[in-house]
C-alpha cells in the first residue's frame, strides 16, 4: 500500500512539529506550511490523501485555504480552531471541512480522527455496489454521487452521511449513530456538526432545499433517506 500524504498548515513551529512527529509515528508522509499560500502551494505539488488546516494563519486563514481547495478538490480536510470558538468550528464545515480538532488536542486523537476519516475512503473505494433512490444515485466502487444525471460534489464526511442513509433507505437514524458513523463516538462530532453537514448536502442535492425531497428531517431525532 502506497504511503499516505498529508499536509499540515498551522503558523505554530510547536504544533507542526507535535503533528509531524504524531503522524510519521504511523507511518504517513507529512508535509508542512506556516501560511495559507505555502499551504496551497503544498497542496498542489504533494497532492495529499488529507490536510490539517489552522483556522488563524497570517493573511488569509484557513478557511479561505479550504473554501479555495474545495472549488476543485474534495480531499479531506480537518480544521484545527481554539477550544470553544465553536463558530470557527461551524464555519470550517460550512467551507467544506470534514471534521475539526479543538486546541489544546492530543496528538493521539488527531491520528485517530485521521485514520477514521482515510479508512472511510478507502472503505467506500472497495465496495462495489449501486444504491439507486430516485433521482439520486451512488456509484461506491468510484465514489460517484449524480442527482437527476448531474454529478454532486460531496466532502467526505458528506458522503459517509449520505452513504449510512442510504444503506436504509426510510430509516430513521438519530444524530448520535450519525456521529458515531463518521467521527467514531468522537467528542467533537457535535450534533450540530451533523445539522451543519445536513443543510450543506440539502444545497447540493435537493432542487429546493427549504422543502427537502431526499434527505429529511426527523424532528427531535435526526435525519432519514426517502424510501422509492
Amino acid at each position: 500500500m502506497p504511503v499516505q500524504r498529508i499536509v499540515a498548515v498551522d503558523d505554530e513551529d510547536s504544533i507542526l512539529k507535535i503533528v509531524r512527529y504524531a503522524l510519521e509515528q504511523e507511518g504517513f508522509e507529512v508535509h508542512t506550511a506556516t501560511d495559507a499560500a505555502g499551504g496551497a502551494f503544498q497542496f498542489e505539488q504533494v497532492r495529499p490523501d488529507l490536510l490539517i488546516l489552522d483556522v488563524t494563519l497570517p493573511g488569509r486563514s484557513g478557511l479561505d485555504l479550504a473554501r479555495d481547495i474545495r472549488q476543485t478538490s474534495n480531499v479531506p480536510i480537518i480544521i484545527l480552531s481554539a477550544r470553544g470558538d465553536e463558530v470557527d468550528r461551524i464555519l470550517g464545515l460550512e467551507f467544506g471541512a470534514d471534521d475539526y480538532v479543538t486546541k489544546p488536542f492530543s496528538p493521539r486523537e488527531l491520528v485517530s480522527r485521521v485514520k477514521a476519516i482515510l479508512r472511510r475512503v478507502g472503505q467506500g473505494a472497495v465496495e462495489r455496489s449501486r444504491i439507486e433512490i430516485g433521482d439520486l444515485v451512488m456509484d461506491r466502487e468510484s465514489r460517484q454521487v449524480s442527482m437527476r444525471g448531474a454529478p454532486v460534489h460531496l466532502t467526505t464526511s458528506e458522503y459517509g452521511f449520505l452513504q449510512l442513509l442510504a444503506q436504509h433507505p426510510g430509516k430513521a437514524f438519530s444524530r448520535a449513530d450519525i456521529i458515531r458513523a463518521l467521527w467514531d463516538e468522537s467528542p467533537a462530532g457535535s450534533e450540530r456538526a451533523i445539522d451543519v453537514h445536513a443543510h450543506n448536502m440539502r444545497e447540493k442535492l435537493e432542487s429546493d432545499p427549504k422543502n427537502p425531497e431526499y434527505l429529511l428531517t426527523v424532528r427531535g431525532f435526526g435525519y432519514r433517506l426517502r424510501e422509492e
